[in-house]
Order: C-alpha cells, then sequence, then structure tokens
C-alpha cells in the first residue's frame, strides 16, 4: 500500500495493529482447534476468570492467551452461574477442559464471582490468585510480570492498570475525575481496574474471604470497588506494574455486554463507592495524599 505523505501516522499505526490483532485472534481459534499440551503447570498463580451471557462463546480466545504464555498457572479456573450454561459448554471450552482448565458453577455474584467464587470454594489459601476478563487478548508475559511483581512485594496489590483516586474536602472525587496512575510507586491512592489483570496476595486473600458477602449491600456490580476498600483495610497497597497504565486488546462484539458504561459514565461507580467507603476509609485516602 503507497501512502500518502498527509497519511496520519497514528492512523496507519491503528491499522497495523487492527491487522495484528486480527492474525492473533486467527491463531488463537486454530490454537484452541489443534493444541493438546495442558494449559496448567506447578508453580504459576491461580487464575480466575467468569463469563457470562453471549461472551461464553468467545472467553476460550482469553484463555488461550493466557495458555499461551510464558508462565503457565497451577490453576485455571472459569466461573459460570447457570446449570444449563455448564451443561451445554461450546465446544472450544470443552477442548481447554481437556487440557487442564477447570469450569465450575457458582451462586450468581455479578463480577465478584471472579474472585468471591473462589474464596468461597476453598479452606486453604496459599498461593496467590490473579483475575481477568474474560474480553481481554492477554500477551505471553502478562502472567509472569504479574507473578514476578508478587515475588518482589507480597504485601501489596499488583496490577497493570490504575487510577489514581481524588480526594477533594475530605470526600472522595467523582470516579470520572480521576487521572491515571504514572508511577510504580505503591500507594492507598492507586485504584486497580482489574480489565488488565491483577494479582493478589494470599495473605489478603484470607482478609478479604473474612469480611465475607456484605458486597452485595454495598457494591454489587463494581468488584474492583470491593477489592480495592479491602486492600486499604488490610493494609495492601496498590502498585501499578509499570509507570503507564498498560490496556490489552480486547475481543470483537463483547464490549456492549460490560459493566463499564453503567459503572463509569451512568455514575454507578460513584454510588457504589458512597456506599462502601466509610469515614475511616477516607481518612485513611486522605492521609495517603497528605504524605505523597
Amino acid at each position: 500500500m503507497r501512502i500518502s505523505p498527509l497519511y496520519p501516522f497514528w492512523l496507519l499505526l491503528l491499522r497495523q495493529d487492527a491487522k495484528f490483532a486480527r492474525i492473533n485472534l486467527r491463531r488463537l481459534a486454530l490454537r484452541n482447534k489443534i493444541a493438546s499440551n495442558l494449559i496448567v503447570a506447578p508453580g504459576g498463580p491461580i487464575v480466575s476468570v467468569t463469563t457470562y451471557g453471549k461472551r461464553i462463546r468467545t472467553a476460550y480466545l482469553t484463555l488461550e492467551s493466557i495458555a499461551d504464555g510464558s508462565l503457565l498457572p497451577s490453576r485455571m479456573i472459569l466461573w459460570v452461574d447457570e446449570k444449563n450454561v455448564l451443561q451445554n459448554l461450546p465446544r472450544s471450552l470443552r477442548r481447554l477442559e481437556e487440557r487442564g482448565l477447570e469450569i465450575k458453577l457458582t451462586a450468581n455474584y455479578g463480577p465478584h464471582k471472579k474472585y468471591y467464587s473462589y474464596l468461597e470454594s476453598t479452606e486453604t489459601i496459599d498461593v496467590p490468585l490473579v483475575t481477568a476478563d474474560d474480553d481481554m487478548i492477554y500477551p505471553r508475559s502478562w502472567l509472569s510480570g504479574l507473578k514476578q511483581s508478587f515475588t518482589q512485594n507480597s504485601g501489596v496489590v499488583s496490577c497493570y492498570r490504575a487510577h489514581v483516586m481524588k480526594i477533594v474536602d475530605g470526600q472522595i472525587a467523582p470516579y470520572l475525575s480521576w487521572s491515571p496512575c504514572r508511577s510504580v510507586e505503591p500507594s492507598f491512592l492507586n485504584f486497580s481496574t482489574g480489565v488488565s489483570g491483577s494479582i493478589y496476595p494470599p495473605a489478603f486473600l484470607r482478609k478479604l474471604k473474612a469480611a465475607g458477602r456484605e458486597f452485595t449491600q454495598h457494591c454489587p456490580k463494581a468488584d474492583d470497588v470491593w477489592l480495592h476498600v479491602n486492600a486499604v483495610r488490610s493494609g495492601f497497597a496498590i502498585k501499578q506494574i509499570g509507570a503507564q497504565p498498560l490496556n490489552f486488546p480486547s475481543v470483537p462484539d463483547t464490549q456492549e455486554e460490560g459493566l463499564y458504561l453503567s459503572n463509569a459514565y451512568l455514575s454507578q461507580n460513584d454510588i457504589q463507592i458512597r456506599n462502601t467507603y466509610n469515614s475511616k476509609d477516607i481518612g485513611v485516602l486522605d492521609s495517603s495524599l497528605r504524605h505523597a
């Protein structure tokens, strides 16, 4: 293709990225049909994912991208909350099941299924848990980067993408006014967004399990909010792995079912935040701001 000197460079990059994404999706789809290798191995974190609705047909692409990583999880669990879905899984997920994927039925905890269903299923928590979204394509270094950050500092929650919360006049400012994190320094003000992946230390998970299901009353559709407030209450600051937040490619035709539109742009996050953080929580955040 001959490129005009006036052709916007950013548009060229966008077209190249889109082409690469299509090739990668085709590669992952082919891998699902022909691969026979195990997708789990000892030594890695546990990876937990949930899916729902029509995403059940495309979730295998996310799982295959994780299975294609340089580090394999010790367990990979996919949670579904409908018995008929579990009994009628697409062949793509059955093939992954034959290679080590665990597909389990859970109560419908909304987005909280990705972590709470695992906590509810076990009494022994001694391995870090990684959460992933079912509509992302993760790079090969994704899981190894999370584990490396955990190994370096098991006293924080590590993630690839975070916002910095804003405190104004002793109150949490609206969600859409928060800024992207531009630092690798741990802070209680850092708010992990689980879409790009986060790793939770066993010590934190035990405290999170003890907190129970109060999220159903305070923030039923905002798992990131409940995970963050419990990190604050448990003394686990949040660390972004790189100085720039990372966004990974999404699986095509999956975004219309997501919670982001209602949570962020319809201010549902702000309502759930007000319902969740108490004055002591805000005091910890305000203190972090003053000592930054």
